[in-house]
C-alpha cells in the first residue's frame, strides 16, 4: 500500500526539460512506472500541446495498449490556445485528458481561469501558473473561487529560474491561506532541499509537503522558509512521519503534485531516506 502523502505526487515530465526524453521512449516508460510498484506515486502523462499531434501517433503504433493514456496538457501560450489543446486530446480516444495547465501573464489569472471553465469536460483539472514577475498575492486572489488550481514555477535551467526559500514561503503561505490547490513545476528533483553541480539551490519536495503541512498548522513564513532551507533528511522524514493520516490528507488536498522529469529520481531517494518501501504488485 502506498503511503497518502506520496500517492499520485510526481506527474510524469519526461519530455520537458532537463530530460528531454524522445517521445517513443517517453511514453513506454509512463506504462511500465503505471504498472510496476510506482504505479500509485505516479501521476497522469504531461505533454505541451505542441507536442498532443507527436504523441498521437506514437500511441497509434501501439500494438496492445493497456487503455487510453492520462494525460494533462501544458499551454505556455496563455488563454488563446486552451481551447484548442483541449480537442486535440479529445479527438483521440487513445487519450484522456485529466488536466490542462495553462501559463498566465501578470494579472490575467482571470482570463485563463475563465477559458479553463469554457473549454474543460467533467472530470479534467485546471491549474493556472501564476507568474512569478507579478503580484502572486493579487493573482492567487483572482484565482480564488474559480474552481481552478495554482501552478508555481520552482526551478529551471538558470539559477533566476529558482526561488528563493523565502519567496516559496511566501506562495506556499498565500495558497494554503486562501484554501486553495497548487502543483509545481521543474525544479523539485529530490526529496531534501540540496545544491547542484552547476550551483542551483534546488527546493526539495519533502521539504515542501513538510512546509505545506506547517502552513496547515499555522506557521508563519519564517517558520516555513526555516523548513524549505532544511537539508537535514533524517529530520523531514521523521516529520513527515508524526503526519496523522487526516493530516497527511491536509497537504495532499493544498500541495496536489509536482512534475518531474525523472520519476525514478525522487522515488529513489524516498527509498534511500527509508521513507518508502517497494512492494511487488501482483501480476
Amino acid at each position: 500500500m502506498s503511503h497518502p502523502l506520496y500517492r499520485r505526487l510526481f506527474d510524469d515530465a519526461a519530455l520537458f526539460p532537463p530530460g528531454n526524453a524522445p517521445m517513443g521512449e517517453a511514453v513506454p516508460a509512463h506504462r511500465e512506472y503505471r504498472s510496476g510498484w510506482r504505479a500509485d506515486h505516479v501521476g497522469p502523462f504531461l505533454v505541451a500541446d505542441g507536442r498532443v499531434a507527436e504523441l498521437r501517433a506514437v500511441l497509434a503504433r501501439e500494438e496492445a495498449a493497456p487503455g487510453p493514456l492520462a494525460v494533462a496538457v501544458t499551454v505556455p501560450g496563455g488563454p488563446d490556445g486552451i481551447g484548442s489543446a483541449v480537442e486535440s486530446v479529445l479527438a483521440d480516444p487513445a487519450l484522456r485528458l485529466v488536466g490542462v495547465e495553462a501559463a498566465a501573464a501578470p494579472g490575467a489569472v482571470g482570463a485563463v481561469a475563465g477559458q479553463l471553465t469554457r473549454h474543460l469536460p467533467p472530470g479534467a483539472s485546471g491549474f493556472v501558473e501564476v507568474s512569478r514577475e507579478g503580484d502572486v498575492h493579487a493573482d492567487l486572489d483572482a484565482l480564488s473561487g474559480t474552481g481552478h488550481s495554482a501552478k508555481f514555477r520552482t526551478g529551471g535551467l538558470t539559477p533566476g529560474a529558482h526561488p528563493d526559500e523565502a519567496e516559496l514561503a511566501a506562495f506556499t503561505a498565500a495558497a494554503v491561506s486562501r484554501a486553495l490547490p497548487f502543483k509545481c513545476t521543474a525544479g523539485l528533483h529530490h526529496a531534501v532541499r540540496n545544491t547542484t553541480a552547476e550551483g542551483f539551490e534546488q527546493h526539495g519536495f519533502l521539504n515542501l509537503l513538510v512546509a505545506t503541512a506547517a502552513a496547515l498548522d499555522g506557521a508563519g513564513t519564517d517558520d516555513l522558509a526555516g523548513i524549505l532551507s532544511d537539508r537535514d533528511g533524517a529530520a523531514l522524514v521523521d516529520a513527515a512521519a508524526r503526519l496523522t493520516p487526516g493530516q497527511a490528507e491536509a497537504v495532499r488536498a493544498r500541495f496536489l503534485s509536482f512534475g518531474t522529469c525523472s520519476v525514478v529520481e525522487p522515488l529513489e531517494d524516498l527509498v534511500v531516506l527509508g521513507a518508502l518501501v517497494p512492494e511487488a504488485r501482483p501480476h
